[in-house]
C-alpha cells in the first residue's frame, strides 16, 4: 500500500506538470495575444519569440526529487516486505524454488502495484492539471487543449511510475532471491 501510494502521489505530480504545460502550449499556440497576456498573467515566463513552454529547471528539480523520494519509499517497504516474509521465502526455496522464481515473484507484484499507483496518479494528475487550466483560463484551454500531446503526458507519467516500481524493488527482490533457506527458516520473526 505504501509502495502504491508514494507511486500515486509522485506520479500524479509529474502528469501535472505535464499536462499543465500541455494546456499551456495549446493557448500559446492558439496565437492569441490575450491568451499570451492571460499566460503571463498565469506566472509563466514568456520571451517575446517563444511559441513552447517547457518545465522550468525549478520544476524539473521539484519532479525529480519527488521521484527519488519515491523510490527510496519503495525501497524501504519492499525490505520490510522481505523481512516479513522471510519465512515464506525459506519454504519456497526448501521445495525448490530458484533464486528467478523469487525475484520474479517480487518483481512481479511490484510490476503490478507500479502499474495501479502509476495509472491512478497520472490520470488524477492530468484531471488536476485540466482542471486548473479550466480555473485559470476558462474554456479556452479546453478549446485549444492538444489532446494527444496530454494522453501521451499521462502515458509518459504511467511508464516513469511503472519503471521506478520495478527499479525501487530490484535490490530488496536480488536480496529475497539471494537468501539461504536454512537462515530464512531459522529467523523468527
Amino acid at each position: 500500500m505504501i509502495t502504491t501510494m508514494s507511486l500515486v502521489l509522485a506520479v500524479s505530480f509529474l502528469s501535472f506538470i505535464r499536462v499543465s504545460n500541455d494546456v499551456a502550449n495549446g493557448l500559446l499556440a492558439a496565437g492569441n495575444p490575450t491568451y499570451r497576456q492571460s499566460l503571463i498573467n498565469a506566472g509563466y515566463d514568456l520571451q517575446p519569440e517563444e511559441t513552447r513552454i517547457e518545465s522550468s529547471p525549478k520544476q524539473r528539480w521539484i519532479v525529480i526529487l519527488s521521484l527519488l523520494v519515491c523510490v527510496v519509499g519503495i525501497v524501504n517497504a519492499q525490505l520490510m516486505a522481505v523481512t516479513e516474509r522471510f519465512r515464506e521465502i525459506g519454504t519456497m526455496k526448501c521445495l525448490g524454488a530458484l533464486d528467478r522464481f523469487v525475484l520474479r515473484l517480487f518483481l512481479l507484484e511490484a510490476g503490478m502495484q507500479g502499474l495501479a499507483g502509476a495509472g491512478v496518479g497520472s490520470l488524477l494528475g492530468g484531471v488536476c492539471a485540466i482542471l486548473n487550466g479550466l480555473a485559470s483560463f476558462g474554456m479556452d484551454a479546453m478549446g485549444n487543449l492538444p489532446f494527444m500531446d496530454a494522453w501521451t503526458s499521462v502515458l509518459f507519467a504511467v511508464v516513469v511510475g511503472c519503471v521506478l516500481s520495478l527499479l525501487g524493488v530490484l535490490y530488496p527482490a536480488i536480496l529475497a532471491a539471494r537468501m539461504q533457506p536454512v537462515e530464512a527458516m531459522r529467523a523468527e520473526h
